[in-house]
């Protein structure tokens, strides 16, 4: 006879999504676990990597400069991406919202385009485009200016990380925005708002979950790139990631690889917890 109690209604649940639980944990946990593990084995250059324990690597990375200013680094291309992407993908989002078709699949076409191209691809363009002999180099030199020199500065890995981030940006504000009533914004315009008061008093704060859902997206797909950085920011533009690769396949050091790692997604979720406590506590005091 089965069991009908609420005992039983109670764990099915549990049973159901255990199957899932036991795949997440080991595809994702065990290598974090095993990454985390790794961080405080010893190192030797002579022998390589020992099973000894120790925290000299942690300690390294926290009190030398040279990790610090790559950190700020990372989180400063990753900030300033984050709030670009804000600026142009939410007024995208909302265009694209107040579309109608064809031209709204055509465009909703055009967003997701980039994500069909490879992230390597896409760099390599950027590289040609902004290049000592690219396009945009030989139209200032036709304009008597001059070259500039554009690659491996900050500047040009965030636009590259722009452009590979901005639909990550633009798909959660225009879901948002697909379940905001035309009707509200109306109604402020019928009592006299002009459209720009009602989109930024009214709309605004409804789509608030979706803004903040694309930036924590942006900010930590941003501060965990590599390829963008590795091949538009070069060798002397240093970014966590790119750190992270060098210490494992060039200098063969495993254990300040992983911590440099660990220390990685730490920041990343302190961030990223801080920011969503600060937005969501806004959200909730400007909705009651």
């Amino acid at each position: 006879m089965e069991a009908t109690g609420p005992g039983a209604r109670r764990s099915t649940p549990l049973i159901l999504s255990a199957p899932a639980a036991l795949l997440f944990a080991s595809l994702i946990l065990t290598p974090l676990l095993l990454t985390a593990l790794l961080s405080f084995n010893e190192f030797e250059h002579a022998t390589g990597r020992t099973h000894g324990f120790t925290v000299g690597h942690y300690l390294a990375v926290l009190t030398d400069e040279y990790y610090l200013e790559i950190f700020l680094r990372t989180f400063r291309v990753a900030a300033l991406a984050t709030a670009i992407c804000v600026i142009v993908g939410v007024p995208e989002a909302y265009i694209l919202s107040r579309m109608r078709n064809p031209w709204r699949s055509v465009f909703l076409l055009v967003v997701l385009a980039p994500l069909l191209v490879s992230v390597v691809v896409r760099a390599f363009g950027w590289s040609m485009l902004l290049g000592p002999e690219g396009p945009i180099n030989a139209a200032l030199v036709a304009l008597g200016i001059g070259r500039v020199r554009m690659l491996y500065t900050e500047w040009t890995v965030i636009v590259a990380l722009v452009h590979v981030m901005l639909p990550f940006m633009i798909i959660p504000v225009w879901t948002s925005l697909q379940k905001l009533d035309p009707a509200v914004e109306q109604a402020a315009l019928s009592f006299g708002a002009s459209r720009a008061t009602a989109i930024v008093r009214v709309v605004a704060p409804q789509i608030l979950p979706g803004i903040l859902s694309g930036s924590l997206i942006v900010f930590g797909l941003s501060a965990s790139a590599f390829a963008i950085p590795g091949l538009l920011g070069g060798r002397r533009l240093k970014m966590v990631a790119t750190v992270v690769y060098d210490q494992y396949l060039s200098d063969l050091n495993w254990p300040m690889g992983a911590t440099v790692a660990v220390l990685l997604l730490a920041a990343n979720l302190v961030v990223m917890l801080t920011y969503h406590r600060v937005v969501e506590g806004h959200y909730r005091r400007r909705l009651g």
